[in-house]
């Protein structure tokens, strides 16, 4: 199959069925850091972020930077940045307002920011990453932005690009996939609610993706008293721009009592 500008390899996911539990982030750790600029494919290292502070951010250990901006490029004042870490209920959320960029190289990520009480929508938008995520990603958050204006960001990789347009909820790290403009507002009012839109649901961001496979069995209707098996899917072009066959994962529910339809 061919590089070619027809080729959207979140519709070939979805043509093909392929499942979305347990592709949500692992990570433990986010820092998200506001800056409007152009973003590139690496988008830390490739943005026109002053040296001193991509060289800091790419220093920090254990944490996933990602860049976070206003749906139309609006930024400020200052410089808004969010320090999430998982715990057991999802995810502690902290932020701090800096004055500029190279505030940044003073900041105690662990200890300065504040607790942050409102929740957020995270949609993965960067076209240079893959074009899926623009395309489908940017509407997206007009509509979000239109509902809840202070708790929506564009933000540059959740990684599953073809699952956009793919979102990560916080505190609850609930990570969304197929969103659509039809259903991606009623999806984030199901989840603002404590609830999970099962069918839309990746898993839970910060856990394994065995442990984000159990927690949707189990609000599918499973049993919790079931073994969870990693196994290799089949090979795919998981990026619009890479033309690479790519080996994929899925998880096999093995249940003494029935068989599981959650990833069927």
């Amino acid at each position: 199959m061919s590089d070619d500008e027809d080729f959207r390899c979140s519709v070939g996911s979805r043509d093909d069925g392929e499942p979305l539990a347990g592709t949500a982030p692992t990570d433990s750790a986010f820092l998200f850091v506001e800056y409007p600029g152009a973003w590139g494919r690496h988008a830390v290292e490739e943005s026109r972020l002053p040296e001193s502070v991509r060289t800091f951010l790419d220093g920090l250990t254990g944490i996933r930077v990602q860049l976070i901006r206003r749906h139309g490029g609006t930024s400020g004042p200052g410089v808004r940045v969010f320090h999430a870490v998982a715990n057991a209920d999802g995810f502690a959320v902290r932020t701090t307002l800096l004055a500029d960029v190279n505030d940044l190289l003073d900041l105690d990520v662990e200890r300065d920011p504040k607790p942050h009480d409102g929740g957020l929508w995270l949609v993965c938008t960067n076209g240079r990453r893959d074009r899926c995520c623009a395309e489908i990603g940017r509407p997206i958050t007009a509509a979000l932005a239109a509902r809840w204006p202070e708790e929506t960001w564009e933000t540059t990789h959740l990684g599953g690009h073809r699952f956009s347009g793919t979102l990560l909820a916080l505190p609850s790290g609930h990570t969304l996939g197929r969103l659509t403009m039809d259903n991606a507002v009623e999806a984030c009012v199901e989840v603002e609610a404590g609830a999970v839109p099962i069918e839309l649901s990746r898993g839970r961001a910060g856990r394994s993706g065995v442990e984000q496979v159990r927690e949707l069995h189990v609000l599918g209707g499973g049993s919790p008293d079931v073994e969870i098996v990693e196994v290799p899917g089949p090979e795919r072009r998981q990026s619009c721009g890479d033309l690479k066959l790519k080996r994929t994962t899925r998880f096999e529910i093995v249940d003494r009592e029935f068989s599981n339809s959650l990833l069927r």
